[in-house]
Formats: C-alpha cells, sequence, structure tokens
C-alpha cells in the first residue's frame, strides 16, 4: 500500500542542481514540504526554491554545510516553522581526481568534511526529531566507489566506502526506534559536478538525476515491512566510471 507523503517534512542537501534537485522536485510532487539546506550559490538554491514552491511549501537555508551551528539553525527554524522531520537526504558531496602520491592533507580533509562528516554530524542531530515520525527516513547518496577503486579516486572512493559503513552501523543502532536507513549508490550520474570531472561524457547511456530522485520517491512511498539496505545503480554503459 503506497503511503501518503502529504506534509511530510524532508531536509534535503546539495540542492543546487544535479540529485538535489531532482529529488526536492519530485518529493514536492508528493506534497510533502521541503527544506533546502546548505550551498553559498544563491542564484541556484533560489532556482530550486521557485522550482519547489510550484508545488509546495519551501524552507531555502543556504550556508556553510560543515558549520555544525548552521546545522543547529537550519533545525531550529524547521521546528519553529513546521514542527517536526520526517526524512532526510544527505545528498551534498564533493569529488577528487588526483593520484594518490598527489593528495594533498586539505583535499583529503575537504572531501572527508563534505562526504563522511556532514551526513554524520546531520544525522545525529536529526535524529531526536526523526523519532517522533511515523515515517523516519534517512537517504544517503553514495556511489558505486563504495564497492570499488578507480585509479586516482583514493579519498573519493575512501569517503564514499566511509559513508556506506556509517550507513550499514546508523541502520542498525536505529532499528528499533523505526527509523528506516537506505544508501544509494548509483554510477554515472550526469550532473555538473561530472561534467567537471570528466567532460568528455555525455548524458547517453547515463543516468539522470531523475532516475535517482524517482528512487528516493519509492522508498517513502513503498514503506513497508520489507527493508532495502541499499540500491545500487548502474548505468546503461558500464565501463569503469569514478562517480
Amino acid at each position: 500500500m503506497k503511503q501518503d507523503l502529504t506534509g511530510k517534512i524532508a531536509v534535503v542537501t546539495g540542492t543546487g542542481g544535479g540529485i538535489g534537485r531532482a529529488t526536492a522536485v519530485r518529493l514536492a510532487q508528493e506534497k510533502m514540504r521541503i527544506v533546502l539546506f546548505g550551498g553559498n550559490n544563491l542564484a541556484k538554491l533560489d532556482e530550486t526554491r521557485r522550482l519547489v514552491e510550484q508545488q509546495t511549501e519551501c524552507l531555502a537555508v543556504p550556508g556553510n554545510l560543515t558549520d555544525l551551528q548552521a546545522m543547529d539553525a537550519m533545525f531550529a527554524k524547521m521546528i519553529d516553522t513546521w514542527g517536526g522531520l520526517d526524512v532526510l537526504v544527505n545528498n551534498a558531496g564533493m569529488t577528487l581526481n588526483a593520484p594518490f602520491a598527489e593528495t594533498t592533507v586539505e583535499q583529503f580533509d575537504a572531501i572527508m568534511a563534505i562526504n563522511v562528516r556532514v551526513p554524520y554530524f546531520l544525522t545525529q542531530k536529526a535524529i531526536p526529531y526523526l523519532k517522533k515520525s511515523q515515517a523516519a527516513t534517512v537517504i544517503n547518496i553514495a556511489s558505486v566507489v563504495a564497492h570499488a577503486g578507480y585509479p586516482g579516486q583514493s579519498a573519493y572512493g575512501a569517503s564514499k566506502h566511509a559513508l556506506l559503513g556509517f550507513t550499514k552501523s546508523l541502520a542498525a543502532e536505529h532499528y528499533n526506534d523505526n527509523i528506516r536507513v537506505h544508501a544509494i549508490a548509483p554510477g554515472g550520474v550526469y550532473t555538473d559536478m561530472v561534467k567537471i570531472a570528466r567532460p568528455d561524457l555525455t548524458p547517453e547511456g547515463m543516468i539522470m538525476p531523475e532516475d535517482i530522485a524517482e528512487i528516493i520517491a519509492f522508498f517513502l512511498l513503498n514503506r513497508g515491512n520489507a527493508v532495502v539496505d541499499e540500491i545500487i545503480v548502474h548505468r546503461m554503459n558500464k565501463q569503469p566510471f569514478l562517480v
């Protein structure tokens, strides 16, 4: 039986484009109330807000995702406005193409901060609110790199392996709290990040952000007794790919 998501509240990170924007728009179609959290490109964030507001209520909260006080302020604004939380989508991420021997401490710290530290502590702060929801769900956007290693992807691969490990532990720890925790591990999603990392690629045969958004909607709409821990999403052309 499909769930009615009307009025449910979702926080989505990394909504300036790509998977985050597609997810926010898709969940808005289900009449969920959407919080767009993080990012300093105000023009991109505002464009997503306008798209979401064509369907539902929206809060856009820009800022530095790595700032724990910014997380607290976002949750305070959300609770003051709508009073709860049902879904957290940890989508924000960054990639890095660099040989292992040339990866700097600053690059390593930056990618681990966005890809691991942010979802870890954002989820930690979300748990007290999620415990009060009957539809509590955390969805982490991982990568096929969480299962494999590619040249030039040592730091990125380490971050996504860490995110997947965190997801598994979180799911087990909060199972009895009725909080569902899922990981989606896509390979080859045609986003702005991929266009920068691999300008040689074209959209043909690749996964589109809307494909991942549809999977997220499926998780939420089909909440039952069966629990899916992870979905690995392959593109049509399965040649080795970095993200």
